[in-house]
C-alpha cells in the first residue's frame, strides 16, 4: 500500500474534468527527457483506454532511445508542426501539464498553454510551480512526474485496467529520473510501485537495456573525448566541469539525446560532490547540474544560469559565448566554497 500524497480535493476535481472532457491535450517541457516522454505516454495510454481523445503534443524532438515505448510514433512536435498544435490546443477541452512547473519551459508551447479556453491541470515535481493551471498536483519531494501518474491513476481507482503499455512508459520515466535508482530513490514506496508495474507484465530488464545499452559508436567516442580532452577538475571544489562545442559536436555526428548523461559521469570521481556539463547549442548554452548529498545545484542553476531544477539535478541556460558561459562558472564558484567544502 502507498501513501496517498495526493490531496483528495484534487483528485475529485481532475476525475470531474476528466468527466467533462473528450478533445485532450498533454504536453511536456522543451527536449523532453524520460520522465517527460514517460508521464506523457503513461497518462496517454491511460486516458485511450477510458476513450478519450487524446494528443501528446512535445515542444521539439526527443532522443531516440526513447522512441521504443509505444505511442512514440504518434506524438507531435510543436516544432515540426506549429499549425497543427496551435489546432489541437484551441479545440481541447483539457490540458495536462507534465513534469514543468512555469510555461516557459515549454518554449513555443506557452502562449498556446496560456491562450487556451480549455481547463488546465499540472502534474510535476519541480519546486515552486507557477499559477497558471486550474488543479495544481505538485509534489518535489516524489522522484518522477511518472511516480505521480502512476499515483493519480491509483487513486482514481483505475490500477486493475491499467495496461501494460502505461506501466512500462511510467517505469521508464521513473527509471530515467532517478538514474536507474542510483538517485532520489531511496523511498522504500518507489520498490512497492516497481512491484505493482511489473505485475502489469513489464519487462524491466529490456526497458534498461532499450534505454542504457542503445548508443552509437559516435555517442560513446564523443564521451571518451569528452572526458579525456574536455574535463577540468576544480579539486578545492570538490567539482568537475565538462563542455563541448557545436565543432566537438559535429566532429562526432552528435544526435538528439546522445550527451545525456554527460553531466552525471564526473561525479563517479573520489570526492566530487558538483558536477556541471555546458554544451553549446545553435543559439545558445545549455548547461546541466548535478550534485550528491546536500550541495544545491538547484541554486547554482536558479542564481548564475536563470535555471532550476532538483538539488541534485538541475538546469540552465547562456545568451552568450561559451568561452563566456565557462567564464562565469569560474567565477561563480568560489561563492559556494563554504557549501562545497563542508562535505
Amino acid at each position: 500500500m502507498i501513501s496517498k500524497i495526493i490531496r483528495s480535493q484534487n483528485i475529485s476535481k481532475v476525475e470531474e474534468l476528466l468527466n467533462q472532457s473528450n478533445k485532450i491535450v498533454i504536453t511536456t517541457h522543451v527536449s523532453p527527457d524520460g520522465d517527460a516522454i514517460g508521464s506523457s505516454l503513461g497518462l496517454y495510454h491511460y486516458l485511450s483506454e477510458q476513450g478519450n481523445d487524446v494528443t501528446v503534443v512535445v515542444p521539439n524532438e526527443f532522443p531516440a532511445f526513447l522512441k521504443w515505448v509505444d505511442g512514440a510514433k504518434d506524438i507531435l512536435i510543436h516544432e515540426k508542426y506549429p499549425e497543427f498544435a496551435q489546432k489541437l490546443f484551441d479545440e481541447a477541452d483539457l490540458i495536462f501539464c507534465l513534469d514543468f512547473n512555469i510555461p516557459k519551459r515549454t518554449l513555443g508551447i506557452a502562449p498556446l498553454i496560456e491562450n487556451a479556453k480549455a481547463k488546465k491541470v499540472l502534474i510535476d515535481h519541480h519546486p515552486e510551480p507557477s499559477d497558471f493551471c486550474d488543479v495544481v498536483i505538485s509534489h518535489p519531494e516524489v522522484s518522477s512526474t511518472s511516480e505521480l501518474i502512476f499515483r493519480l491513476i491509483c487513486r482514481l481507482g483505475d490500477y486493475e485496467t491499467m495496461t501494460r503499455n502505461s506501466a512500462e512508459a511510467l517505469y521508464m520515466g521513473m527509471m530515467t529520473d532517478t538514474g536507474a535508482f542510483t538517485y532520489n530513490s531511496n523511498d522504500a514506496q518507489i520498490y512497492y510501485i516497481i512491484g505493482e508495474l511489473l505485475k502489469k507484465g513489464i519487462n524491466k530488464d529490456q526497458i534498461y537495456s532499450k534505454v542504457y545499452n542503445s548508443y552509437s559508436e559516435d555517442r560513446y567516442r564523443m564521451l571518451g573525448f569528452t572526458l579525456f580532452e574536455r574535463m577540468k577538475i576544480y579539486k578545492e571544489y570538490k567539482t568537475a566541469l565538462v563542455w563541448l562545442s557545436i565543432e566537438d559536436q559535429r566532429r562526432f555526428n552528435a544526435q538528439k539525446g546522445d550527451t545525456e548523461g554527460f553531466a552525471n559521469i564526473p561525479l563517479n570521481i573520489e570526492e566530487i560532490i558538483f558536477a556541471v556539463f555546458i554544451r553549446e547549442d545553435n543559439d545558445l548554452v545549455k548547461i546541466s547540474f548535478r550534485s550528491q548529498g546536500d550541495f544545491p545545484a538547484n541554486r547554482f542553476a536558479s542564481e548564475c544560469y536563470n535555471g532550476g531544477g532538483h538539488r541534485n539535478a538541475a538546469g540552465g541556460e547562456f545568451r552568450g559565448t561559451l568561452d563566456e558561459a565557462i567564464s562565469l562558472f569560474e567565477k561563480s564558484l568560489p561563492t559556494y566554497a563554504p557549501l562545497l567544502k563542508k562535505k
